[in-house]
């Protein structure tokens, strides 16, 4: 097989069944026709067909010689850097697609797999490692175009700092290590997509303490015991005009609930390794390959807010106003900085050992914690902007009503009529008032990790001796 289309997608997951609760209830019969999964879904989809088309296939996708097939460029190991800006066009062509919305579209997951696949190194010779089962099953993901959810967070029962001193009797762990495989038990968070993808991805989380929950592995989605448990849907409706963006892009959020699950051998990559849990998140390839996917991404993202806020100014035309214009520069400033430190991580990208071409971290770790600080207050920009146009709101029902003649006029804009200022009033409202909005903007905080431990990461991690050194020689400096 080679890269999927989105009939496929769609058919697959339909027919794995896995077990999806949500409101109560169990997900019976097609999930892509549940209307708390059928936009996302649809969009997904559609991300796959984009492959085959003839405008975007060689952005989306390259020739595997040693397969003889297309495979998505997601899973690319980078070699060159121009294989980090092929990546980069080709997670920034399916953002667009998305307005950046969708976190965790096919792309992520697949860039963290190709991260895996490429520290594969780190497992040989390790106990209870298995670096052979990592290849083949990357191989095996790429030959199918898999997609992926995954979990990896524990649930927030005890965040203490001594909380490793109590007995854990919620989160996954192994419970037992029999002929067939490892048993897991216990639950995990946050996969989102949980249960509209064929596979989900499994890890530790850095600084663990007990060796029952030092593992990694990927099992189907519809493996015996795997519970989804779904969060509320976000979508207020289906309409395009009155939920323009969460009836196309609401990703559900899951806990996954281990029920003395079955992981075969083949796919464990690695079991009860303190050492190598750690190790494998510290010094393997995950952070800098997923972090300059997020932040192609955000940088799409970022453009988008821009375009909504000066569409929003120039619809009820404002753009006179001083404290108007600060304030889109604001965005502006943002989404060249992102650029520029995204740009800047691939010129300053290094071969590691293995001939792997490895982006520059620190300009992706200044760039990911500075969206944590500049994505909320965006999303205020766009709400100072909008003011009483946010709120007074008609849905599209009211517009196609005996009135909707009487709303064309009264709620009319600048050179547009009312229906066409709704509309785009109805947009920004959905990004940033809805709760699929607002959803958005917890998950930007929080994205990859808290934003006080990430800017510790950049302080302990960044090469301040240069600096240093500058200092001390111009104190030593004498005139001449």
């Amino acid at each position: 097989m080679t890269i999927m289309t989105g009939a496929e997608y769609l058919e697959r997951i339909n027919k794995l069944g896995s077990e999806v609760w949500i409101a109560g209830e169990k997900v019976t019969g097609d999930i892509s026709e549940h209307p708390a999964f059928k936009g996302v879904m649809k969009s997904q989809a559609e991300l796959y067909d984009m492959q085959h088309k003839k405008s975007f296939i060689e952005r989306l996708t390259f020739a595997d010689d040693k397969n003889n097939q297309k495979v998505g460029i997601s899973y690319l190991i980078p070699k060159t850097r121009a294989d980090l800006e092929k990546r980069r066009n080709m997670i920034q062509t399916w953002a667009r697609y998305t307005a950046g919305l969708m976190g965790r579209s096919p792309d992520y997951m697949n860039t963290a797999l190709a991260a895996f696949a490429s520290s594969v190194h780190l497992l040989r010779n390790q106990p209870n490692c298995f670096p052979e089962h990592l290849t083949k099953f990357y191989e095996y993901a790429i030959s199918n175009d898999l997609s992926f959810t995954h979990t990896f967070i524990n649930p927030q029962n005890n965040r203490s700092l001594m909380s490793f001193a109590d007995e854990d009797t919620t989160n996954a762990r192994v419970v037992k290590r029999i002929e067939e495989g490892l048993v897991i038990k216990g639950a995990k968070l946050l996969a989102t997509q949980g249960g509209i993808t064929d596979e989900i991805i499994v890890f530790s989380a850095p600084g663990i303490q007990d060796q029952s929950h030092a593992f990694a592995f990927s099992i189907p989605s519809n493996t015996e015991g795997v519970k989804f448990v779904c969060r509320k849907s976000l979508i207020a409706d289906h309409s395009r005009y009155n939920s323009p963006l969460s009836s196309r892009f609401e990703e559900m959020d899951t806990v996954v609930i281990f029920d003395n699950v079955l992981v075969p051998w083949d796919r464990v990559f690695f079991y009860d390794n303190i050492k190598i849990a750690n190790e494998f998140y510290k010094n393997g390839n995950f952070v800098p390959f997923a972090l300059h996917q997020i932040v192609s991404r955000q940088v799409i993202k970022t453009e988008f807010i821009l375009g909504v806020a000066k569409l929003i100014v120039d619809t009820i035309n404002i753009n006179e106003y001083q404290h108007v214009q600060s304030k889109v520069s604001e965005i502006i400033i943002g989404l060249e900085s992102g650029k520029a430190l995204l740009l800047a991580s691939e010129l300053q990208a290094e071969k590691d050992d293995r001939g792997i071409m490895i982006p520059n971290r620190t300009p992706l770790y200044v760039a990911v914690n500075q969206f944590q600080e500049t994505y909320p207050r965006f999303i205020e920009i766009v709400q100072l902007l909008g003011a009483s146009g946010m709120i007074n709101l008609p849905d599209e029902k009211q517009f196609a009503s005996p009135i909707g003649d009487v709303l064309d006029h009264y709620l009319q804009g600048f050179e547009i009529k009312g229906k066409e200022r709704v509309q785009l009033f109805q947009l920004a409202f959905d990004l940033c008032m809805s709760s699929f909005g607002s959803r958005q903007t917890l998950y930007e905080r929080f994205f990859f990790g808290d934003p006080v431990r990430l800017s510790q990461m950049i302080y302990q991690t960044y090469d301040m001796e240069p600096s240093i050194s500058f200092v001390k020689e111009m104190l030593n400096k004498k005139l001449t």
